[in-house]
């Protein structure tokens, strides 16, 4: 599949990428406001977002109308320099985006499996349908949580599941995770997988092309939309 079939968008540089990136989100946003008053937006954490979350941050549309939250967390609390809250607070929750309302998937419950539950509740009643998603991916070919050594791997990645939220245990994840599932992100209305550098790329077209097994494959599968990937070397 040559990289026009697969909706690449692709920039000289991180900073390039940022710029293109958050005003393509803003439209997004901007046009579900316009149309149903409101709008969702899924993001995740890592490495790769920061400079993207803070460029969104300065863009002007409405963000008092915009809920934000995560699209996977890991089990700690949110002042731990490991957590994805901690991330979007200092990045993306600046600026006009102060004005946003953020869902946290992360609860201090006692385990990840009741902190589920409660996410599973929270992200039901004050966040779906999603009109915005933002993944990444790993080297190994995950993105959310869905790792392909996570125990419940198939749990995950089932397109039927009930549940918005699970619980991971998987040992590349280091902490116990908490997930959307697949079948939410795949019904969200704009989906973008934002990467980096030749080695991720190198992975997604495997993953694309001739390692099905890989789990990001399965948002390409199964999204009702396509999947959108920006990329800068």
């Amino acid at each position: 599949m040559d990289a026009a079939a697969r909706n690449w968008h692709e920039f000289a540089s991180s900073e390039a990428l940022a710029i293109g990136f958050s005003e393509t989100v803003a439209k997004v946003l901007g046009d579900a406001i316009a149309a149903r008053g409101r709008a969702t937006l899924a993001v995740s954490g890592g490495t790769t977002p920061g400079l993207f979350f803070r460029t969104l941050s300065r863009e002007r549309i409405d963000w008092a109308k915009i809920t934000v939250t995560l699209v996977d967390e890991r089990f700690v609390p949110e002042g731990s320099p490991r957590s994805n809250a901690g991330l979007v607070a200092a990045n993306l929750l600046q600026n006009a985006a102060a004005a946003a309302t953020f869902v946290s998937l992360y609860s201090p419950s006692g385990n990840v499996q009741s902190a589920a539950q409660r996410a599973n509740d929270t992200i039901g009643r004050r966040v779906l349908p999603l009109d915005a998603v933002i993944l990444g991916m790993g080297a190994d070919g995950h993105t959310a949580s869905f790792f392909p050594d996570a125990n419940n791997l198939a749990a995950l990645l089932d397109p039927h599941a009930h549940a918005n939220v699970l619980p991971v245990h998987a040992p590349s994840g280091i902490e116990p995770r908490l997930t959307l599932t697949l079948p939410r992100i795949a019904a969200a209305g704009f989906i973008a997988l934002h990467i980096e550098g030749a080695e991720k790329r190198r992975v997604l077209e495997a993953a694309l092309d001739g390692a099905p097994h890989l789990p990001v494959r399965a948002i390409f599968d199964h999204a009702r939309v396509p999947v959108q990937i920006f990329w800068a070397p």
